[in-house]
């Protein structure tokens, strides 16, 4: 494929989906909301199936531009928590009854997640993760949660006005309930126009009932629900999506703010979580096509290129001694010592080849000085490592491009030369 066509692709952003039973069969899906959006922004969903084994085969899914994880089950407590938070084997039943199609853990969607969320912070690709998708991200860095928001929080809450319902399940895309943003993060900025006075309250659509308990430490909140749960985060020392820069989770769906039929949200902000984490996605991309496509030139000093010309007369030698069967002038033993080093310390040459060039005397006859040297691998090694360090990784990285292939020629060469001439012996 051309650079051209190359440049023409959109950047990929992952969604694993999640699985669902249709006429007894398992089947995969994503919210088509999340894909549209991704879509519309100028980046390309690419869906990471929920099946057995697929978190062993991540990388086949390169190159990663950003990742989006959203929906789904409970995450398995173990992940996080070791007891579940003191609750009674009846309330453990009664959580189970009141949220079936929640808290069927899902162990592979787990580790698929995890596993993701943990190659973006590594490599810093952007990451945004909404309802399942933010506890997944809190989770992957030492954050817990809580196993049922109602039944622990509520707890807490001695002001009746305090308490929130999270879900309605008779009415997913239109239970709203509030939210207070926190005064100079992104949310803030995304929602400011909408804001009104100095409430900073806004009111979202939720669906879930479990949430961050103790965020992890290197997030910061920014917003949080009457009854004190946290509704977003970011990581402020990754977030710049002009550079390609966004880790992000947020509890509550802008996407499910959008009006039936329609671009508009609730809030024009609504639609800032997707189009920012794109904009983070694309210049991504880019930084992966810059670093990928500038070739590295060719940075050899002075010295290094006389040393390579000084290679290449060595072979040169060698070959006509070889060819012609005459004997080594004293002038050029010295001359044919850097073309050892080099053969020795690539190991171009295996111990067969060594031995048939030392009986037949192929290259250097009666060359005394020549074995000496071949045998100080302690000198040779010492001369390597005083020119190796005055080279940059840049340097280092051509000149071992630049060995490995002559060896490679000259060993496959030599092993020719030597199948010919024992044939003639023969």
């Amino acid at each position: 494929m051309a650079t051209s066509d190359i440049s023409m692709i959109l950047p990929r952003v992952l969604i694993v989906s999640r699985r669902t039973v249709r006429k007894k069969k398992f089947v995969d899906f994503v919210g088509e909301y999340h894909l549209d959006l991704i879509v519309r922004y100028g980046a390309v969903p690419v869906i990471v199936p929920r099946v057995s084994g697929v978190h062993m085969l991540l990388e086949s899914f390169e190159l990663i531009h950003g990742v989006l994880l959203c929906e789904g089950e409970d995450i398995d407590p173990s992940l996080y928590d070791a007891e579940l938070t003191g609750f009674s084997p009846e309330e453990l039943e009664e959580i189970r009854k009141l949220h079936a199609s929640d808290t069927a853990i899902d162990r592979e969607k787990d580790s698929i997640e995890l596993r993701l969320a943990k190659l973006c912070l590594e490599r810093n690709i952007p990451y945004l993760g909404i309802c399942r998708g933010s506890q997944v991200l809190n989770v992957a860095c030492g954050g817990t949660l809580y196993q049922d928001v109602e039944k622990e929080l509520s707890k807490k809450c001695t002001d009746g006005s305090e308490r929130v319902s999270h879900l309605n399940y008779e009415d997913y895309d239109g239970h709203r309930h509030a939210v207070r943003i926190v005064e100079d993060t992104p949310l803030h900025h995304w929602f400011e126009d909408s804001l009104e006075d100095e409430k900073m309250e806004i009111m979202v659509n939720s669906y879930h009932h479990q949430g961050v308990k103790r965020l992890a430490q290197r997030f910061v909140p920014m917003a949080f629900a009457p009854d004190g749960l946290v509704e977003g985060f970011y990581d402020p020392d990754a977030y710049n999506p002009k550079e390609g820069k966004f880790i992000m989770g947020l509890q509550f769906h802008p996407e499910r703010m959008r009006h039936p039929d329609s671009d508009n949200f609730d809030y024009p902000g609504c639609s800032s979580a997707y189009q920012e984490f794109v904009k983070a996605v694309i210049a991504h991309e880019k930084k992966l096509n810059c670093s990928a496509y500038v070739p590295k030139a060719s940075k050899l000093n002075l010295e290094l290129e006389m040393k390579r010309k000084t290679i290449l007369r060595s072979f040169s030698i060698a070959k006509n001694l070889y060819i012609s069967g005459h004997g080594m002038i004293s002038s050029q033993g010295s001359e044919l010592i850097t073309g050892a080093e080099f053969l020795e310390a690539n190991k171009a040459l295996s111990l067969q080849q060594e031995n048939r060039l030392k009986q037949m005397g192929a290259t250097v006859r009666n060359s005394s000085m020549y074995l000496e040297k071949l045998m100080k691998n302690e000198e040779r090694e010492r001369f390597a490592r005083i020119i190796m360090e005055k080279m940059s990784i840049e340097q280092l990285s051509d000149l071992m491009s630049l060995y490995e292939m002559m060896g490679q020629k000259c060993s496959e060469e030599l092993e020719k030369k030597l199948q010919d001439l024992m044939k003639e012996d023969n």
